[in-house]
């Protein structure tokens, strides 16, 4: 079985954008390209500009309130994921919270047919296993991709959010914890289902990140 990996982009400058997606893209089976690091104006550009290779790109425009970058009104926000959706990349991640409260939004991100990615990021805990399972049957009402991640304190933090990955059957999961007692769970997530691992390509963009380098010298990946 391959392995696969996501590298995490973040750039606040289209062209250095366009460049690192090039080598990520060499480097990795997918890109996850933070729009919420560029400037509001110039994210229609950039699709633009890349759509030949959004079939292997997942879309985020993480709000402040989600731990993203993004600077404008959440009206703007929304307006931009409908235009994201429109472009059908391989995935657009949407905050569980968003989709939650938007039902508008929600309607319409299925009409597009564009694959989303449910997100839940939980950056002070890990809760309780029963909590994550209930979280996972509300967020999978949206999407059969869904990705919940947690801040792990401990090693049974980690091991706690591994456990969802065992009833998992009508769903793909990504399921890791963050910090340094999580690093674990992001290479473990892939030996239990998850179809691929977020990774940097060298500066980590997320608490505990490994390298593309460092998993493929972990897992013995092959390109």
């Amino acid at each position: 079985m391959k392995y696969k990996t996501c590298v995490s982009i973040a750039e606040t400058n289209p062209k250095k954008l366009k460049q690192t997606l090039k080598i990520g893209l060499k480097k990795s089976d997918f890109v996850e390209l933070r729009f919420d690091f560029l400037k509001p104006e110039q994210i229609p550009f950039v699709l633009q500009d890349i759509k030949k290779d959004l079939k292997r790109i997942v879309c985020t425009l993480r709000p402040k309130t989600e731990g993203g970058k993004f600077e404008g009104n959440e009206k703007e926000r929304i307006s931009i994921l409908k235009l994201i959706a429109e472009y059908n990349p391989f995935l657009l991640d949407v905050e569980f919270s968003t989709v939650k409260k938007n039902k508008e939004l929600a309607k319409y991100l299925k009409s597009t047919k564009t694959n989303l990615l449910i997100s839940e990021h939980d950056f002070k805990k890990t809760p309780k296993l029963s909590e994550l399972k209930s979280k996972i049957n509300q967020m999978s009402k949206f999407s059969s991709n869904i990705k919940i991640v947690t801040n792990a304190k401990s090693t049974d933090d980690s091991t706690r959010v591994l456990e969802l990955y065992s009833k998992t059957d009508k769903i793909s999961l990504i399921a890791f914890a963050m910090g340094d007692h999580g690093r674990i769970s992001r290479i473990l997530s892939l030996y239990l289902g998850s179809p691929y691992t977020y990774v940097s390509l060298g500066k980590p963009v997320a608490p505990g990140q490994f390298s593309v380098d460092e998993i493929k010298k972990i897992i013995q990946l092959k390109k």
